[in-house]
């Protein structure tokens, strides 16, 4: 039997950590994975027993972003089934924001776009040295609408700016330079970094945790409602299905510049 996209283990604490679990691919996310994360936030968030939510990465990567092969592929689908699977990312980003536990992520290797939607969604975000971070769906033609208000409640609307629509890549030493992370940790000692921090928390009343979490999201206009998710939800439907998006995947798959590129004339 197939392993699941997503596993999900807890201590006798009631730590719970959810690995993504498609190491092959970098932990991108296809349908199947948002769908594993939902369940298991849906299932996680009302248990008494849940002290805390740990995501981490299978393998050498935290989180590539989306597959661009699934990506593809919904780009072909109706109307109303791309709608769904732009949704699907809209959802799982939002039942993490509002996680009624405290979340932590701990980032090794690759940190791309919904990848870095995650980290701007946890309340504690560590990296090691090694971590390589990018808000890359303009290079191929996408928008990054499933992921944007959470970028600019976590890094601010300059920082957003910048790099949602550069595409730019960045290093572990601008992630926490920008606020993306709260701190970079040696790969020999994150580990136990992150044992710390969660031992400090396990110190906090879960019931204090969680009204203090809903009053910062709710008083601050922080929450999405059901049109707003339904509007970014739309967006990303758009984009991914216009000839551009089209343009850009293709590009991708292909190791091409997209037709879009223009390069520097010289003299």
């Amino acid at each position: 039997m197939e392993e699941s996209p997503v596993l999900i283990s807890r201590d006798q604490r009631g730590i719970v950590t959810a690995t993504l679990n498609r190491p092959r691919f970098g932990n991108a996310y296809n349908g199947a994975l948002l769908e594993a994360l939902i369940e298991g936030l849906r299932a996680l968030a009302p248990d008494p027993t849940v002290r805390a939510l740990v995501i981490r990465g299978n393998g050498k990567h935290f989180q590539a972003g989306a597959d661009l092969n699934w990506l593809a592929e919904a780009a072909e689908y109706p109307p109303d089934r791309a709608y769904e699977a732009s949704m699907g990312t809209v959802t799982a980003m939002q039942l993490l924001n509002e996680f009624p536990k405290p979340t932590f992520a701990l980032v090794r290797g690759a940190c791309f776009g919904g990848g870095a939607g995650m980290v701007c969604c946890v309340d504690v975000a560590l990296a090691t040295p090694d971590a390589h971070f990018g808000l890359t769906e303009v290079r191929v033609g996408v928008s990054p609408s499933p992921i944007s208000t959470h970028m600019v409640n976590a890094i601010g609307l300059r920082h957003t700016r910048r790099y949602a629509l550069t595409g730019e890549r960045f290093d572990a030493a601008e992630a926490l330079r920008i606020n993306l992370v709260h701190e970079v940790v040696a790969e020999d000692a994150i580990e136990a970094r992150l044992a710390h921090i969660l031992d400090e928390t396990m110190l906090s009343g879960p019931t204090a945790m969680a009204n203090t979490k809903d009053s910062f999201l709710g008083a601050n206009g922080l929450k999405l409602d059901a049109r707003q998710m339904s509007q970014l939800g739309h967006e990303s439907r758009t984009q991914r299905g216009s000839a551009e998006g089209r343009e850009g995947l293709a590009a991708f798959r292909e190791k091409r510049r997209p037709a879009w590129y223009q390069p520097p004339t010289s003299g």
